[in-house]
């Protein structure tokens, strides 16, 4: 029997051996792998039996421990043993050589004692005197409640996870480092075929010892919260739709102190109500594992759901051809696999979103592997609509917000997976429209490439003549951002004598000089004299030519006379006394022309018109 199982990442190799010499100092038996393991010995099988046979597991708890499978599985087994025997700490103690414990999962171990290096030899010798026998990792079943669904394959990749989960369960049992003494309700979030439920399951299979009362399996169309448990229980809600009201998302959670809540979800939207664990895609070496090819671990790139039905069907048969029928046109491959249709499931909320998150979906299809952000989708429907700019980019963010919170798209960056982009690409409703967001969207790229000394980068498939009108298409959306701020300010329209406020005026003048290089900027024209009837000569000649010499003589004169304003008499009233006034008034009434001569100019760029013409 072994006193001590030291469990480590390869890193921390120099450290432990001094706690390996340390131990066998004061005559206990430790193992380690590099040490106990006979050559050429099946290292799992030596490492099962060596921790069965150990009373304690000593976990060097570096940022990297983590990250090292095997000292995932080592952990989970002693702490579930622990757990079994009613304290999941009996069994796993932790040195930590890091500045802090947010690392450490789960929460349970992060408050231990044990580790401080003075006293460390001692803490462990008082420990294992409580300890008699080897630690048992067998576990009992847990009761189950309702029926847990069916898995199909093996679990690989997810322990990280399935630490992060029990310790958001279970925050209020280390109060010192959370700060939490009571639980909330946890959502396991993802999109569809991530591996929620099956992490979900893993869990309440793995971790049963830590809810005496049971297992509550239930879905959200027939919740059955457990209403008086005998001692602490698990209740999970599986298939939270996306859409719920706030109120019907905090009646899935059970009110009984006792029950630990788990919500499952494809959704975002629920950001508010407890903690949450997103699902990413499994790492490169699970996914690997799971398919079985490279080609296979590529194509579906880390989506469980995928990977297990490619990986099952390529025994026997080439990777590399059934990769390819991913691509063909017809019935999916996934769902012929699946034997149902798979691919609409899985984008079932993105066929019940609004059409403009539905074009957001198909401009996020044509940029993929690329992000999709806000400006490349409004360049895109702005071209394909002729839309304002501004009304183009408040379709495309509110088109990301909306796919977001769906589970469509992964927060910023946003990213389409690729199994999303299979399933849209066999369910999409309307090809015309795809195609024509697809052309936008690359002719959009090309503008992009494109200075204003000549063409820049190709885009394969796209006419050259088609990114030439992309940066005209660019120069009329500036045109009109600029119009629509001109004609609003006063200048253009008459200040009427006595009435309103001049420093109002001035400042509103004022702004468009950041205004227009801010516009100027977003569109890559530049601020200099340039060809007539372009964008960035009337730019020019309203700043230097129509603004600058009257705020230039104005702003210092005003301001001189605001600072003698009494504190007794209100700004405004100040203003009407100035013997300035009039002539400031005069001045800016004579702006009226130019100005508008230059929202016609504009106007004749754009092409929006908005009642106001030269001259008038």
């Amino acid at each position: 029997m072994w006193d001590v199982f030291l469990s480590y990442s390869r890193q921390d190799a120099g450290q432990v051996r001094r706690l390996y010499e340390e131990f066998i100092a004061v005559g206990l038996t430790v193992f380690t792998d590099e040490s106990a393991v006979a050559g050429f010995a099946g290292i799992s099988d030596a490492i099962r039996s060596a921790l069965a046979d150990s009373r304690v597991l000593l976990a060097y708890y570096s940022t990297g421990y983590p990250e090292r499978p095997a000292c995932q599985w080592e952990l989970t087994a002693a702490f579930l043993a622990g757990l079994g025997e009613g304290d999941p700490r009996r069994r796993v103690l932790v040195v930590n050589p890091e500045p802090d414990t947010t690392h450490i999962h789960p929460v349970e171990l992060r408050d231990t004692r044990h580790g401080e290096p003075e006293t460390l030899v001692a803490d462990v010798l008082a420990h294992l005197r409580q300890i008699p026998g080897p630690m048992r990792l067998e576990a009992a079943p847990p009761r189950v409640h309702g029926e847990l669904p069916g898995a199909i394959g093996q679990f690989t990749g997810r322990l990280p996870e399935l630490w992060r989960l029990h310790s958001a369960l279970h925050v209020q049992e280390a109060p010192l480092v959370t700060g939490r003494t009571l639980a909330g309700p946890v959502q396991l979030r993802g999109m569809p075929g991530i591996g929620k439920t099956r992490l979900a399951r893993e869990y309440a299979l793995r971790f049963g010892a830590a809810f005496p009362g049971g297992v509550h399996w239930a879905h959200a169309a027939a919740p059955q919260p457990p209403q008086a448990p005998d001692g602490p229980c698990l209740y999970v809600v599986d298939d939270v739709p996306h859409g719920l009201p706030p109120r019907a998302v905090m009646e899935l959670t059970a009110p009984h102190p006792l029950v630990r809540t788990l919500l499952i979800t494809r959704s975002r939207a629920y950001a508010g109500h407890g903690e949450h664990l997103d699902l990413e895609p499994l790492p490169d070496a699970a996914a690997a594992a799971l398919a079985g090819a490279t080609e296979i671990a590529d194509a579906a790139a880390g989506h469980p759901a995928a990977l297990g039905l490619l990986g099952r069907a390529a025994a026997g048969r080439s990777a590399a051809a059934l990769v390819s029928r991913l691509y063909e046109p017809g019935r999916s491959l996934l769902d012929e696999l699946a034997g149902d249709e798979l691919t609409a499931h899985h984008i079932h909320d993105a066929l019940t979103a609004p059409a403009e998150a539905q074009d957001v979906l198909r401009c996020a299809l044509a940029l993929s592997p690329l992000p999709a952000t806000a400006e490349t989708v409004a360049m895109a429907l702005t071209a394909a609509d002729r839309l304002p700019h501004a009304v183009a980019l408040r379709r495309a963010n509110a088109g990301l917000a909306e796919l977001t919170v769906r589970g469509l798209l992964t927060p910023v960056p946003h990213h389409l997976h690729p199994i999303t982009a299979h399933s849209w690409l066999h369910h999409e409703g309307d090809a015309a429209r795809a195609e024509t967001l697809r052309r936008a969207v690359l002719s959009s790229l090309g503008a992009t490439t494109t200075t204003l000394d000549g063409p820049g980068l190709r885009v394969p498939g796209v006419r050259q003549e088609g990114i030439t009108m992309r940066v005209r298409e660019a120069e009329r959306m500036a045109a009109f951002d600029l119009q629509v701020e001109l004609v609003s300010r006063i200048g253009v329209q008459e200040l009427p004598a006595g009435s309103g406020s001049l420093r109002e005026a001035l400042t509103s003048l004022s702004t468009l000089f950041q205004f227009t290089r801010d516009m100027l900027r977003r569109y890559s024209i530049g601020l200099e004299p340039g060809e007539a009837h372009t964008v960035q000569s009337v730019a020019d000649h309203l700043l230097n030519e129509i603004l600058r010499p009257f705020t230039t003589r104005w702003h210092p004169l005003l301001m001189a006379w605001e600072a003698h304003c009494p504190s007794d008499i209100s700004q405004l009233d100040h203003e009407r006394s100035w013997e300035c006034a009039d002539a400031f008034r005069s001045d800016l009434n004579a702006l009226q022309e130019p100005l508008r001569a230059v929202a016609a100019s504009l106007a004749e760029i754009s092409g929006a018109e908005f009642g106001i013409s030269a001259g008038v």
